[in-house]
């Protein structure tokens, strides 16, 4: 039945899509009130010294945002690659393209920042000498899960479950093969997989590293994705070097420019970042 129902509804013209959307908003906002106390707390925590009719304007904004990332990523899965290179456009993917020349793996850091789906058009634009895939946390609804698949797989790209993540690389690298991978990196982790304690938000922020620690094996590079939104339909990347080979800096350097970068377009258009989702449900454990 979701198969079925991401379907129909992807096969919308993003136009009437949108008009669907507006109403999603609304009833997310106004009547489900959908995580409604997670948001304004996670606002309010980050920007301590910003007025309440400003952080409530920014929630509102917030589920407007949210309702057109869910219809836009159901239409992906029926885009042509006409309408998906007009809509998600790349700035620069030649430095992608001249790493991977160079032998090098690439990560790719981005965040649940603007429709971080759309990326996975990534392939479309790239020579295509190098592997593309994309790193995911596997949904518990197993229907839900395959349809998602699906999309993410449109372009080219291939879903690796996040647990499979080291060994998926590391075979690829044993068969000779470059690899351009793009991880999402902002997620809460467990204390067990956390290394690095940053300041990010005005919060005490545990991190993933475990993106660094892989590239780390293969002497790779890592590029931050900055990516915008022009206007409602909209999505614009420009990737930035982060370094080239990760072994040649110290250690969590690349990951501290990561979530950097990564705030500062947050502090810049707060409304675009997942504020639905508990990011610092872990405080840090005490040393006493």
């Amino acid at each position: 039945m979701i198969g079925v129902l991401f379907n129909i509804f992807g096969r919308l013209p993003l136009g009437i899509g949108y008009l669907l959307a507006d109403g999603l908003a609304f009833l997310a906002a106004r009547i489900v009130r959908y995580r409604r106390k997670v948001i304004l707390d996670n606002l309010r925590s980050s920007f301590p010294d910003m007025q309440d009719k400003e952080i409530k304007k920014i929630c509102n904004r917030f589920y407007r945002f949210l309702a057109d990332y869910f219809i836009e990523t159901l239409r992906l899965g029926h885009m042509s690659d006409d309408e998906i290179k007009r809509r998600m456009t790349f700035e620069n993917p030649h430095i992608i393209d001249d790493l991977t020349d160079r032998g090098k793996s690439v990560a790719i850091m981005l965040g649940h920042y603007c429709n971080w789906e759309w990326l996975s058009s990534l392939p479309l634009h790239l020579k295509g000498n190098a592997d593309p895939s994309q790193i995911y946390h596997p949904l518990e609804n197993a229907a839900a899960d395959r349809a998602f698949a699906r999309i993410r797989s449109r372009f080219g790209c291939n879903n690796v479950p996040m647990r499979d993540t080291l060994r998926y690389l590391t075979a690829k690298h044993n068969e000779g093969l470059t690899t351009v991978t793009g991880f999402i990196a902002d997620q809460s982790p467990l204390y067990t997989s956390t290394h690095l304690w940053l300041d990010f938000l005005n919060h005490e922020t545990g991190v993933f590293t475990g993106h660094e620690k892989i590239m780390r094996r293969y002497a790779g590079a890592m590029v931050y994705c900055h990516i915008e939104r022009p206007r409602r339909g909209y999505y614009h990347c420009r990737f930035e070097l982060i370094c080239d080979d990760v072994t040649a800096v110290p250690e969590f350097q690349p990951t501290r420019t990561y979530f950097s970068k990564l705030e500062a377009q947050i502090i810049r258009t707060p409304h675009l970042w997942l504020w639905s989702h508990r990011r610092w449900k872990r405080p840090r454990p005490s040393t006493t």
